[in-house]
């Protein structure tokens, strides 16, 4: 290792980028969806590979013999440098671009290749690169994979299926469709809870019990006044905090919403924040299996929850915009559907409110986000509206990014909503706003729908997913939605 830390910065790009979670989402639900199989390999003394980018020398130590005082130089991207982590990306770019493959331009660590099946089926093959992690879905992965081999070593000389993969469980399961993947987060968490628990023993602690939900009931975190944390508790909290936040990424959302809550105080938390944080570990302690399933079968949605409409003389010429570079499209297509919702002023310090969004591809949870609005909005109508607005966003990203992948998709996006004023104002051409500071909102929305990126139905506040990532609840309700989403 060098001492990065004594260089100075280079100019030019110093990191190597990562493959992004839902990529990887899309990436497995696309195996079972196309009948592909999935391998993964690890790369060894990744950055060794490549040349170094910087100008760096050291003077030989005694370890090199009779070589001892001599000026040497450093060839090759020593780990600890600054540029090491972009010129391994690079050379790695290089070795795939030599086999055939290109890099999507929705996430450049997502490298495709046509494939074609022996039956004539045909579809991607996907490379998924996690710096020196190299995952490939494909109907012979491991014959792609020993092309690299050629030019690295990999750990072990090992090409396998994966069971673990930055940090979660990789499995199977059959459904009515047949099998699919899954990601589960339970080592990571059993490991995180036994770390937590024997810090606090050491300190004649432990963790809460009878925790069955991840905050105290009524909780608030807004209103607590304990005390400040000094700054080893500061950075405790940052720690834990972290390490939570991975566990979601991991598939651990039902404590999306509650971290959401508790992000606002990370720069200055305070002694009853620290303790909910312990609350949260000890309910995972308490409920540990909960699992992401990539399940490729089609939801059953009757259309009679939509209603058509001609929007000519609002929209006249609105229509969904498709890049010109978009790659042919190979496999089976998909579906897309978006659980939407608010929970109206719901900070009771500046009242602003919490939006939830959750979006699939066919049965597999692809994206969820719960955040606090940057407005105060005066009525459920207008943090609604808002919420709606972002669902919209993220929708039109993720259908860019089906199409950069080269993945076929059939009809709109469905979007399924619990406000029945949201509901009527955007479906129906005809309806008026009042309201003006949600113009924006207000047309940004009806315009996807007169696009045809999108189209609505009212969803009934019991059943909307989304609930989940806006308002804390308690017992069955939340647990028969967690059984909706997840295993």
């Amino acid at each position: 290792m060098a001492g990065g830390h004594t260089t100075e910065t280079p100019t030019s790009l110093t990191y190597s980028s990562v493959v992004s979670r839902d990529s990887v989402c899309i990436a497995f639900l696309l195996a079972a969806l196309n009948g592909l199989d999935i391998k993964l390999c690890d790369i060894q003394n990744a950055y060794l590979t490549a040349e170094c980018r910087e100008k760096i020398y050291t003077i030989a130590g005694p370890e090199f013999g009779s070589e001892r005082g001599l000026i040497m130089i450093v060839r090759k991207a020593l780990y600890g440098l600054k540029s090491s982590g972009a010129a391994f990306r690079a050379l790695l770019a290089e070795r795939l671009y030599e086999i055939g493959f290109v890099p999507s331009k929705a996430d450049p660590d997502v490298w495709m290749r046509p494939g074609n099946k022996p039956g004539g089926f045909e579809y991607w093959e996907y490379i998924l690169c996690y710096v020196d992690d190299v995952l490939c879905v494909s109907h012979k992965p491991k014959e792609t994979l020993q092309a690299l081999q050629q030019f690295f070593k990999l750990k072990d000389d090992k090409i396998e299926q994966p069971d673990m993969y930055l940090g979660a469980e990789i499995g199977k399961m059959q459904s009515d469709g047949g099998e699919f993947w899954t990601m589960s987060g339970e080592k990571y968490v059993k490991t995180a809870v036994k770390n937590l628990e024997d810090v606090l023993s050491s300190r004649g602690h432990r963790l809460p019990s009878k925790c069955y939900s991840p905050l105290s009931n009524n909780y608030r975190p807004e209103l607590d006044t304990s005390p400040e944390l000094k700054a080893d508790g500061l950075l405790e909290y940052q720690e834990l905090f972290g390490v939570l936040r991975w566990a979601v990424e991991l598939g651990r959302i039902d404590i999306n919403l509650e971290l959401s809550l508790m992000s606002s105080y990370l720069a200055s938390p305070r002694l009853g924040h620290l303790q909910q944080v312990y609350h949260m570990f000890g309910y995972l302690k308490q409920k540990p299996k909960r699992k992401l399933g990539f399940d490729p079968s089609e939801p059953d949605i009757s259309e009679k929850m939509f209603r058509e409409y001609d929007w000519q003389d609002f929209y006249r010429d609105a229509k969904e915009a498709i890049p010109k570079d978009v790659p042919e499209t190979r496999g089976r297509s998909v579906s897309t559907h978006c659980f939407v919702d608010a929970d109206h002023a719901s900070n009771r310090m500046t009242r602003r409110s919490q939006t939830g969004i959750l979006i699939f591809i066919n049965k597999a949870p692809i994206i969820f986000f719960s955040k606090k609005q940057n407005t105060v909005e005066i009525s459920t109508f207008g943090s609604e509206f808002i919420a709606s607005r972002i669902a919209v966003e993220m929708i039109e990203s993720l259908r860019y990014k089906l199409r950069m992948f080269g993945v076929p998709m059939h009809g709109p996006t469905n979007v399924f909503m619990d406000n029945e004023a949201v509901y009527k104002s955007t479906s129906v051409p005809e309806s008026t706003l009042k309201k003006k500071h949600l113009s924006c909102a207000w047309h940004r929305y009806r315009e996807a729908v007169a696009s045809k990126i999108i189209r609505d139905a009212k969803e009934g506040t019991d059943t909307n997913l989304a609930g989940l990532f806006t308002n804390i609840m308690a017992g069955t309700r939340r647990e028969q939605l967690l059984d909706m989403i997840t295993y």
